[in-house]
């Protein structure tokens, strides 16, 4: 059966697809604001279903303890995935407007073969570990610990990249015994809605093993936050959300992970290429119109060549066009909403009015009159206090920050109340290594190496979150431990 077809998604819930109990909500191709087709827009009720199956699979069934089926599932669920990669792929560029190039890796294929080590780490995983024995308290014991899954897990999602963060909750989650909940962002309900098809339709996981619920109304979303019968709740999004998520966990005392925000700096010491560092910065703002967490928006250059980084920086960005995201060529796509447009033409406005100027974009492309387009723009003539340099904007907009020195680079680069991302370019390795062991992080970009990938870890410090996702370290956030002594004969 083609996915969604009829160009209306259901929910899945307890191994069925069924419709939402508030009818349906449009779901928009942000490069052309046309409507794409409907959603199935879910109820508390609806939720309340969905939970209760997640709980029930948990506790009544052999999920959590079957490790081969749970293995099976998986690869099952990347081989139908793969199958139906073309019609996702189509998919994703009207829905998301994600440029067609990014399908290949981070925006859905990367995340469909990622699966492969969700499924292989189940498989190979030492479940149990032996501590031998002892005498504590002078009593013969042998003791052991043993990893277990968490439980029912509420999982949030937001619309950037939905297909890597719902499955790099989705993989983890599930091959380490836990059920599941999946409420993606109301923007992009298809992109999740259309791997519960497949999951319903071409795989064999048990029914509640797996719900996906999308729905136009954030409460019920924040439902799985406050639910007792929700053991964690795994969200990826704002701060400001993710503090909303905390806070009503904290009433269940329930396991949280949280992948928030960034305003990661890219740092160019004085002995680095500048023109080509300066470059790659804002290539890679530009990149998905900008809509990354984790995207060096902070480019942090030597005093003396400050006016060099700003020309080399705006060439590089200034050449950028947003455009149509089918087209092989584009880059920098639509933003996801008018709402998320306004919201960056905001900060693009305040920043002339903090004394800042634009070394080019600045708005909304002439050339474009319908689509959520924004023109990659360079902010120069701020310091690191202003605005524009310490909240999030998430759109393609690299603010240019002068330093002077290394210790000056770190200082600027700390000074953020995020902690997520950062990059180096030095000349010398050693130094640039120097540098980036300093800098208050999760992930670290030096002289153009990549972090990301399924077996490493992604996550920051500070406001950035709390935990990692992704590589060993994310998959054992979706267990807990459980320490067993045995009296020795």
């Amino acid at each position: 059966m083609p996915v969604l077809a009829d160009r209306q998604s259901q929910l899945l819930i307890d191994g069925k697809l069924v419709a939402g109990g508030s009818g349906v909500f449009e779901t928009v191709n942000p490069a052309t604001e046309e409507v794409l087709g409907v959603a199935a827009d879910a109820d508390a009720e609806d939720m309340g279903n969905a939970i209760e199956a997640a709980r029930r699979a948990f506790d009544d069934t052999d999920w959590s303890t079957n490790t081969a089926l749970r293995v099976r599932c998986l690869r099952q669920l990347r081989d139908a995935l793969r199958e139906n990669v073309e019609e996702l792929r189509e998919l994703t560029i009207a829905e998301v407007g994600a440029p067609r190039m990014l399908t290949a890796g981070a925006q859905l294929e990367g995340p469909i073969d990622d699966l492969a080590f969700s499924a292989d780490t189940a498989e190979n995983y030492e479940w149990t570990t032996d501590l031998g024995h002892a005498t504590p308290q002078g009593i013969p014991t042998n003791r052991k610990i043993a990893r277990e899954a968490v439980g029912v897990v509420g999982a949030i999602t937001p619309w950037n990249f939905p297909h890597q963060i719902n499955l790099a909750k989705v993989g983890p989650a599930l091959a380490a015994g836990n059920t599941l909940i999946l409420k993606p962002a109301p923007d992009t309900p298809w992109a999740a809605a259309a791997v519960g098809q497949i999951i319903a339709e071409q795989t064999d996981f048990p029914a509640g093993v797996i719900n996906i619920v999308t729905s136009n109304d954030h409460s019920v979303g924040a439902l799985l936050s406050k639910d007792p019968r929700v053991d964690m709740v795994s969200f990826t999004g704002s701060t400001n959300t993710g503090r909303a998520v905390m806070t009503d966990a904290a009433l269940t005392l329930k396991k949280v992970f949280l992948e928030l925000g960034g305003k990661s700096a890219f740092l160019v010491l004085d002995d680095a290429d500048l023109a080509g560092a300066c470059s790659m910065a804002a290539f890679t703002v530009a990149m998905h119109a900008g809509q990354g967490c984790a995207i060096t928006t902070r480019l942090v250059v030597p005093r003396a060549r400050y006016d060099e980084a700003v020309e080399a920086a705006a060439a590089t960005l200034g050449g950028i066009k947003p455009g149509d995201p089918n087209s092989k060529r584009t880059v920098c796509g639509p933003l996801i909403s008018a709402r998320q447009r306004d919201r960056v033409q905001s900060y693009l406005d305040l920043a002339l009015q903090e004394g800042g100027r634009f070394a080019c974009g600045g708005g909304r492309p002439a050339d474009l009159d319908t689509g959520f387009f924004i023109e990659p723009t360079v902010i120069a003539g701020l310091d690191n206090n202003a605005r524009v340099s310490r909240e999030e904007i998430f759109g393609p907009v690299l603010t240019v920050i002068a330093h002077d020195g290394d210790d000056d680079a770190v200082r600027i680069a700390n000074d953020s109340p995020y902690g997520l991302s950062g990059t180096v370019f030095s000349g010398d390795d050693a130094r640039a290594q120097a540098v980036a062991a300093r800098m208050r992080v999760g992930t670290v970009n030096v002289n153009g190496g990549i972090w990301y990938s399924a077996d490493a870890p992604f996550g920051g410090y500070k406001q950035s979150g709390v935990g990692r996702e992704m590589g060993l370290a994310g998959f054992e956030e979706y267990t807990e431990i459980k320490c067993v002594a045995t009296l020795a004969n």
